[in-house]
């Protein structure tokens, strides 16, 4: 097929080619593209068409794409990226003038304790942008950013897509929160003994602080785990249940009062904070200007 050819290509159908290889299904790719399944079934049949393949077997409740679908989508996507990258290249940004919508995944660290003073700015900068949150994870970070549900995300991630960028926002150490009114800081053996509680997403009871004790042949002890940041300075006034947080939201919890915050008594790495986003909008004025609000309200210049 040559550029001429390309001109009976509908570009609609590589969308929906792309948003059934994320979703693997007719009806999700409906509800992602706000559109009837029936119109979905009749771009696959055209793609089938064009492509001279099935491109998808139903296996269950599942599509499963053929070994062409493959093929395809592996040129096809950063194609698709290119050109979103060229269509944003010639837009312009105007912050006190847009009324942009921008998707955003924070995972609730950073959606509890850096967000706020973010937000200040966007409003005074951009006061008619729309700004849409999701919460993420190293688990939910890459399929978001893969099918375009968000454009940006702040979490610790490790897989990301092969077309994401990713740059360290800061370095965090752990600090220990307490709201009891013992003097001195805690020592190993107190730290050990007291009962503990664990924010997590997905109910874990355990995290990287057991693992730095089960190297030094120490146990803790985890009475609660909650799914967010938000109110556990409340959950452990009056107890004398201990947590283990990132320095940044030990910050925001201690500026509240009730709570103080210490180092542990124990040598725990640091850990890095990220900021990935779409490769296909690394040029567009709008996430340009989004990121460096980003960068500059959840950065730490001192621990880079």
């Amino acid at each position: 097929m040559n550029r001429n050819d390309l001109r009976r290509v509908d570009l609609n159908l590589l969308i929906v080619f792309e948003t059934l290889m994320h979703e693997r299904s007719v009806t999700r790719a409906a509800e992602k593209l706000f559109l009837g399944q029936p119109a979905i079934s009749a771009a696959l049949s055209r793609l089938r068409n064009l492509f001279d393949d099935p491109l998808f077997v139903r296996t269950g409740r599942s599509m499963e794409p053929t070994a062409r679908a493959i093929e395809i989508f592996a040129l096809l996507s950063p194609a698709l990226d290119s050109i979103s990258t060229a269509v944003s290249r010639a837009s312009e940004f105007n912050p006190a003038t847009s009324t942009s919508v921008f998707r955003i995944g924070l995972s609730d660290d950073v959606e509890f304790a850096l967000l706020p003073l973010l937000l200040k700015r966007l409003r005074a900068e951009a006061p008619g942008i729309v700004l849409v949150v999701r919460r993420v994870n190293y688990i939910l970070m890459p399929p978001l950013l893969a099918s375009g549900e968000i454009s940006v995300g702040v979490s610790y991630t490790s897989d990301l897509p092969a077309n994401a960028k990713r740059k360290v926002l800061r370095r965090s150490r752990p600090k220990l929160l307490r709201a009891d009114t013992m003097p001195g800081a805690m020592s190993l053996d107190d730290f050990c003994e007291r009962p503990h509680a664990l924010v997590s997403f997905a109910g874990d009871l355990s995290g990287f602080i057991d693992t730095e004790l089960e190297k030094m042949g120490r146990k803790r002890h985890v009475v609660l785990a909650v799914p967010q940041f938000n109110g556990l300075s409340t959950l452990l006034a009056g107890t004398d249940i201990i947590a283990t947080v990132p320095d940044y939201t030990a910050e925001a919890l201690t500026a509240a009062g009730g709570v103080r915050a210490e180092d542990p008594p124990l040598e725990v790495q640091s850990f890095e904070l990220h900021m990935a986003w779409r490769g296909a909008q690394d040029n567009d004025p709008g996430e340009r200007w989004l990121r460096s609000r980003i960068q500059m309200f959840f950065g730490d210049p001192d621990s880079l």
